[in-house]
């Protein structure tokens, strides 16, 4: 159903205010030919369609964030490139760009960034992982604490930093190797814990299954597991999960 006929069906007393959102949540996307850009995400679920760069062809990445800036005003790409990051500022020369993270993004001005949520690692290794979820987790309205090179073959620099990072209504845990960090903090911590497993790591850790596997058998309570790799994954989490706390 087109937007024009619920329109004119609320005019006319057909239809409640309560049942066109409830239309509008499933309305139709914008279709590019190559691509079907969900312009209503963030009516059902909170936050705008964020774009995967990683693979996507020259000649349709410009019109994909085009299409989405001028939707909602700010553009989030995840695993971008130095080269694509060249084609989208000749299209918006406001965009800016993380060759850490991968992060490609257009933000709006003056955002406030709300509650908390604390982005640990392992090792310095970890950090490409790290602030592609700590930006993510910015990017969707989260104030972020950076506690980087906290890993358990040192522990004491994590139990140093302890009271911070149980201030935040969520902690994000990024570890390669074994991937003990994220049992570690959930056992020092109420707050949810979310384990990244990362590639990082000599043959046996097998490109970060290792991690991933003790991750997903911790013994501690609280703790869920993302993708090895999934920095984005965990951040979106993250704000869900800080965007409860701030309502409470």
């Amino acid at each position: 159903m087109e937007i024009r006929q619920i329109l004119e069906d609320i005019k006319n007393g057909r239809k409640s205010l309560e049942e066109a959102e409830k239309e509008l949540k499933n309305l139709p996307y914008e279709d590019l030919g190559y691509a079907k850009l969900d312009h209503h995400r963030s009516l059902r679920s909170g936050f705008p369609e964020t774009v995967f760069c990683q693979g996507k062809a020259d000649e349709f990445l410009p019109q994909i964030y085009l299409s989405l800036f001028e939707k909602n005003g700010e553009v989030l790409g995840t695993r971008a490139s130095a080269h694509q990051y060249e084609l989208i500022k000749e299209q918006l020369p406001m965009a800016v760009y993380d060759p850490i993270s991968g992060i490609l993004k257009i933000e709006k001005e003056g955002k406030i960034r709300k509650g908390k949520v604390a982005v640990c690692t392992g090792g310095t290794a970890d950090i490409p992982v790290a602030e592609e979820a700590a930006q993510t987790a910015e990017f969707f309205g989260c104030q972020v604490d950076r506690i980087y090179d906290v890993g358990v073959a040192g522990i004491h620099r994590l139990l140093s930093k302890r009271e911070q990072i149980c201030e935040a209504n969520c902690v994000i845990a990024v570890a390669g190797m074994e991937g003990a960090l994220g049992t570690v903090i959930a056992g020092l911590v109420e707050n949810p814990v979310i384990a990244v497993p990362t590639s990082v790591g000599y043959g046996a850790s097998f490109h970060g299954v290792s991690a991933l596997l003790t991750m997903l058998n911790s013994c501690a309570n609280g703790i869920a597991t993302v993708n090895i790799d999934n920095g984005y994954g965990a951040g979106y989490l993250a704000a869900q999960m800080n965007r409860l706390a701030c309502k409470e």
